[in-house]
Parts: structure tokens; sequence; C-alpha cells
């Protein structure tokens, strides 16, 4: 079925009525489904003293999260180093930082409290799942594997799955496209201004949980359709359009 993306675009100003009628649903993962601060910043703290740096707070490092790794290890070379990294030192700490993340992985990430429930309601309701995330697909796959949430989702899109990445609209456009449906009969569920901005591009609606990174910043700021205390309360507010 051709689906034309420019059908009735949710709005940020528009009044919203709940429950709200879609069809599928998107998760980002890190803030989201999973707490994966304390692993990413085992890894950068590795990667820091193996360049000859002193550890950062986790704090600090959390404070990072939310536009990538490539972000994050930039930001804390530039903390550490009290400089801006040249790209050939960038890329030797990528190289140990990725290789570090891979070894503690899932040390100590868990899934939010209330996720499982949340997922299995959903799949319950009949609606659609897919996760879309920054992370590269080498991370998030054995990441959600190791957390048995693999299963619940029927897609899963990472950062390096398609040319482009939220805050870009392209892996939910792309998404609606495998589920043959429109922008406005989906939600996605994130922690970030990258989700919301990538929502409402694609003119989706959008739910912010509280709990995630988002670069240390309030997520009531964002421009999102509700703040949930957890993806289990998206359940209330929201009925499968048949």
């Amino acid at each position: 079925m051709n689906r034309s993306y420019s059908s009735h675009p949710v709005s940020s100003t528009a009044e919203i009525e709940f429950p709200l009628t879609v069809k599928a649903i998107m998760i980002d993962l890190d803030g989201t489904l999973l707490d994966t601060a304390g692993d990413l910043a085992i890894a950068a703290n590795i990667m820091l003293r193996k360049l000859g740096s002193a550890e950062l707070p986790r704090a600090t490092i959390q404070s990072y999260i939310g536009r990538g790794i490539l972000n994050l290890v930039r930001r804390c070379l530039a903390n550490s180093f009290n400089n801006e990294p040249d790209p050939d030192f960038l890329a030797q700490a990528m190289v140990i930082y990725e290789k570090e993340y891979a070894k503690n992985l899932c040390v100590t990430t868990r899934p939010y409290p209330r996720v499982v429930d949340g997922l299995i309601a959903m799949k319950e309701m009949g609606f659609q799942l897919a996760c879309i995330t920054n992370k590269s697909e080498t991370f998030t796959l054995p990441l959600l594997r190791a957390t048995k949430l693999l299963n619940y989702f029927d897609i899963v899109l990472s950062g390096d799955s398609l040319p482009k990445k939220k805050p870009d609209p392209a892996p939910l456009h792309h998404a609606c496209k495998v589920f043959g449906i429109l922008p406005n009969e989906m939600l996605l569920i994130g922690d970030s201004g990258n989700d919301t901005k990538a929502a409402r591009a694609a003119g989706s609606y959008v739910f912010c949980v509280p709990y995630g990174y988002n670069e240390g910043r309030d997520v009531h700021e964002l421009d999102c359709d509700k703040v949930i205390p957890s993806i289990y309360e998206a359940v209330h507010l929201i009925k499968r359009l048949t």
C-alpha cells in the first residue's frame, strides 16, 4: 500500500486528546529501555586511564550521553585534557573506547522499572514495536539479547542501520514504511531532544520518560505530548487503531 507522509501530520501545537489512537510504537534504547550509563562510564574511564588521564565522575559522563558515542568520547577528552581533541587523538580514543565498551557492555546495564511490563502489555494490545536508537548495531543487538528484550521488537534500527539517524526523521519514516502505516499512526517513546525533534519532523506523537539522560536537562522542557513515569504508563494513554 502506498502511503503519503504529508497526510495529517501531528502538530506540536495541536490539542492532544487521550487515549491516542495509533498502530505502532517506536522506543528509544539508552535512557528509555535500558540504564546503560554505568557501563558507558566504565568504558570511558578505562579509555581515559589508557590515555594517561584521570577518571571522570559517573555523573559527568552521564551528562554527555545522548548524541552518540563519538560525542561522548569527544566531551570526555575535552574535559580531561582541557581542550578539544584533534581528529587523530579522537580516532585513537574511539578505538580504545569501543573495544572497552564491547568488553563491559552489560556489567551494570539493566532495563528500567516496568519496561518489561510495558512491552508485554503493548504486545498483548496488538501493537507493532520497533526499537530505534542512535547506538551502533554492534552494541545494540547484543544489549537487547543480553537483557532479553530483543524478541519484543518487530524491527530494530540502530544508528548505523540507515544513512541518517535521530534527530533526523529518516529512521521513523523507514519504520513506518516497514509497518505500512502513516507517521501520525505511530508513537515514539524516548528520553531526549533527539527523540522529540525526530518525532516532530516525522509528524508523529512522542512521549518522554523523565529518568533518562537528555544530556542532564529536564525532559519537561522538551516538545513532547506527555511525560510518563515509565513506558508501562503509555499503555493507559493509547489504544490500537484497527
